[in-house]
């Protein structure tokens, strides 16, 4: 097989062979060829129906013809200028229009850059040290916030990352998820935390959703200890909905960290917020923030023509939800009290009831969603390799892959 060949020399080139861990299928992973729509065509010449979708940035599907175009007319241009450019603009006002809690927003090229420069902000706006994550919350590869990580951590069960200084992570606390009772006693207990960084609904868990009122406690028991909040939203953003999570449950972080969509396919975040918070942002304010590639003409034009398709089509969000949901009742009744979806995100968790938290999470049977990834595969669905990460649906899924990814659950957890 190609990619068997591939990976062979991929292993003697890059550390496992991989650009990122969670891409270390066993025995060796598909190389993809080329992908549009909803499929991806492998170099074994397989035709996949894809639930991964570059975990979670395609929303539109793979090389959706308004985004190809938006980027093949930035080329004509030129894809780096090292200035401001007016993309930066049009780009900001979508994200301050469909956000009320964001005034001002910083680009960079990652959603892990995006989350470490919105903790250093948090900290320099209220000079204090200690942050506050969600036990299996992920934010990134940084080493504030690589404790008890979800994703590729989680799955690799290596929680904690060689090279992370202990004087660095001492000052990052945690707390369950869903647990406001422990939020409260932590804070009541520390008056030295600058910010509580959380997804609102766990992602590279799950996904995991918020109880009743829980993010709306959140918020509440914040701000009487005046502690920031940080939502992460570079899964949930513009995934959810225009708004995203923020919008849907009605509650008004302090900062927000955006990706994945917001870049239409390609590289790309943003820190946003209050306007008295990011103006402590340099060059306005000394918390110091810089990248060569922040704010990038290609990633900015596939980022608008990505938001604006959503925003003139937002009667998609129900219809990818409805997709979502037919996949769910294919299941049979036996396993199906495991299965979690949330607008176009899904799973199935191979326990006996939703988790509620990433230690709920972490008793699905593992060994179990393997045999049925491996089985999904061979049906043509090509689904994200770990139990801990989240399945998407895009437009581009048509009825008929909608009804061969349920076919494919149902026969295949028969």
């Amino acid at each position: 097989m190609r990619s068997e060949e591939l990976f062979a020399e991929a292993q003697t080139l890059m550390p496992g062979g991989v650009s990122s861990p969670v891409r270390a299928i066993k025995p060796y992973p598909f190389y993809t060829r080329s992908a549009s729509g909803s499929h991806l065509l492998t170099e074994d010449g397989e035709n996949l129906v894809d639930c991964c979708l570059g975990y979670g940035p395609l929303i539109l599907g793979h090389a959706h013809p308004a985004v190809r175009e938006a980027i093949c007319s930035c080329t004509e241009g030129g894809w780096l200028y090292g200035t401001p450019a007016e993309k930066e603009l049009i780009l900001a006002r979508m994200i301050v229009a469909d956000h009320p809690s964001v005034d001002m927003v910083r680009f960079v090229s990652s959603g892990s850059e995006a989350t470490m420069a919105a903790i250093r902000l948090a900290r320099g706006f209220t000079n204090r040290e200690d942050i506050i994550k969600i036990e299996g919350g992920f934010h990134g590869a940084h080493d504030g916030v690589l404790i008890k990580a979800g994703s590729g951590a989680t799955t690799m069960g290596v929680p904690d990352s060689a090279g992370v200084i202990p004087d660095v992570v001492r000052h990052t606390l945690q707390v369950p998820y869903n647990d406001t009772e422990a939020l409260s006693s932590l804070l009541e207990n520390n008056d030295n935390v600058a910010a509580f960084i959380l997804e609102p609904v766990l992602g590279n868990v799950g996904p995991v959703l918020p109880d009743e009122n829980y993010l709306s406690e959140v918020r509440k028991i914040t701000e009487e200890h005046d502690v920031l909040l940080i939502l992460d939203e570079v899964i949930t953003g513009y995934r959810l909905g225009i708004g995203g999570a923020q919008v849907k449950y009605g509650i008004t972080p302090d900062l927000t960290t955006f990706g994945k969509i917001i870049g239409g396919g390609l590289p790309i975040g943003c820190f946003s917020g209050r306007r008295d918070i990011m103006a402590m942002t340099a060059p306005a304010g000394p918390v110091y923030q810089a990248g060569t590639f922040s704010g990038n003409p290609l990633s900015l034009s596939a980022g608008i023509a990505c938001l604006q398709q959503l925003r003139d089509n937002p009667g998609v969000y129900s219809t990818l939800a409805e997709n979502a949901r037919a996949i769910g009742e294919s299941i049979p009744s036996a396993k199906s009290d495991g299965f979690v979806n949330l607008g176009s995100m899904f799973k199935l968790f191979f326990r006996k009831t939703p988790p509620r938290d990433y230690r709920e999470a972490k008793e699905s049977d593992t060994e179990a969603f393997s045999v049925f990834w491996n089985k999904m595969i061979k049906k043509g669905i090509f689904l994200p390799p770990s139990q801990f990460e989240t399945n998407f649906l895009s437009i581009a899924h048509t009825e008929e892959d909608v009804a061969t990814i349920a076919g494919a659950y149902s026969e295949c957890l028969s």
